[in-house]
């Protein structure tokens, strides 16, 4: 007992630190797993991103205003130049800002070819009108192209334009794939369609721009109806290559398959589901009239909760985990309740003074901007300075 080496202190780990520096081998320092969120970029949930865009697209469809209208798509656009990541998916927003341009073009072409309903005086030109059968009253095709008339079809067409451009900074704000995990289970294989075909929307983009580039280095015309018919089948057929090796894939990964399910917990679905859709049809159809503003709201609110209760039952059909899931944080619901205060204010200044967000057009007027409606709209530019900025590591 006598001849025991003494223990050294510290412990039994501090002995095997010991005994492996005696023994001349190299400490072995032990590596522990990285946390979840460390080492990962800063993103926000993309259920917030959607949720201040479509906010905004209803603050646009409660005025005609153009000064307001050209205000939302300004905050739009910032918030998007400010925190959009670089990714292909994030590049859309150009594409929907030519479609919201299309929009009005047609809308004027229509006003101009169709006439308007809309009684005017200032006549800017007069075109041969087509004679129609009795069958077609109320149509014209041609006559007269007034300023009041051109003046409402931009006003009505610019109100969908603001509306497509704020749909198009959700996609390029929001990431699909992470949006794609945050649905519900019942909604599941909705949610798949649709992110493959935004998906495969900048491929297709993709496609065209390099066998026109293809062409045009083999000296061979790249536009025309020619052209694009010998563009457009290499592009189909790429397309459905993709589609079909997508499909094989998913189908060997085992998607689709249910698990079984109560036949009561499948009829409560349905009906818990279908109730709620009819009861937010309902509730909306309210809203929008002033006779049912008694009854709107709460069978909006009562629909949603059934919808959502239907919902959450449909997706024990589809068990499945997620990795790593997006937190709703704070800030999330800061972008989220930014875009829902635009509309809420909006809602209520059109409410108030209609005349302010609807300028009238018969007499022909300038519009002017009202004040507090347009310090409303500025609400919507929190994200810009509340997000996370996608660029820098968290």
């Amino acid at each position: 007992m006598g001849n025991r080496p003494a223990r050294p202190a510290g412990g039994p780990a501090a002995g095997a630190a010991a005994r492996a520096d005696a023994s001349g081998s190299p400490r072995r320092r032990v590596a522990h797993p990285p946390r979840p969120g460390r080492g990962r970029r800063a993103q926000l949930h993309p259920g917030a991103w959607w949720l201040w865009a479509l906010a905004l697209g209803t603050a646009a469809t409660r005025t005609t205003n153009p000064l307001l209208l050209a205000l939302l798509i300004t905050v739009s656009a910032y918030v998007v130049a400010t925190r959009r990541p670089d990714t292909p998916w994030s590049r859309s927003y150009g594409a929907f800002v030519k479609l919201a341009l299309a929009v009005i073009f047609i809308r004027l072409l229509f006003a101009i070819v169709l006439g308007s309903p809309i009684p005017g005086t200032h006549i800017l030109l007069t075109l041969p009108e087509l004679p129609l059968p009795a069958w077609a009253q109320g149509i014209r095709l041609g006559g007269e192209v007034t300023a009041e008339a051109l003046t409402f079809a931009l006003y009505d067409g610019l109100r969908l334009a603001t509306l497509l451009i704020c749909v198009g900074a959700a996609n390029a704000l929001a990431n699909p794939s992470r949006l794609l995990k945050s649905l519900p289970g019942a909604l599941y294989e909705m949610g798949v369609a649709v992110v493959v075909a935004l998906t495969f929307a900048p491929n297709l983009i993709a496609d065209v721009q390099r066998l026109r580039a293809a062409r045009r280095l083999r000296g061979r015309p790249d536009s025309g109806v020619r052209g694009l018919l010998q563009v457009g089948l290499p592009v189909l057929e790429g397309a459905l290559e993709r589609s079909v090796s997508l499909a094989a894939a998913m189908d060997a990964r085992g998607y689709g398959r249910t698990a079984q399910v109560p036949p009561a917990v499948r009829r409560t679905t349905a009906a818990l589901t279908l109730g709620g859709l009819l009861g937010v049809c309902a509730g909306t159809y309210g809203l929008l009239t002033a006779e049912g503003a008694a009854y709107g709201f709460p069978l909006l609110l009562a629909g949603l909760v059934a919808a959502l209760a239907g919902l959450r039952l449909g997706g024990r059909r589809s068990p499945r985990t997620r990795y790593r899931p997006d937190r709703w944080d704070v800030r999330a619901w800061v972008v989220t309740v930014s875009g829902v205060a635009v509309a809420a204010l909006l809602a209520l200044a059109a409410a108030r003074d209609p005349a302010a967000l609807h300028p009238g057009v018969v007499p022909l007027v300038a519009p002017a901007l009202p004040l507090w409606p347009a310090a409303a709209v500025l609400l919507g530019l929190l994200p810009a300075f509340v997000a996370p900025d996608p660029k820098e590591p968290s």
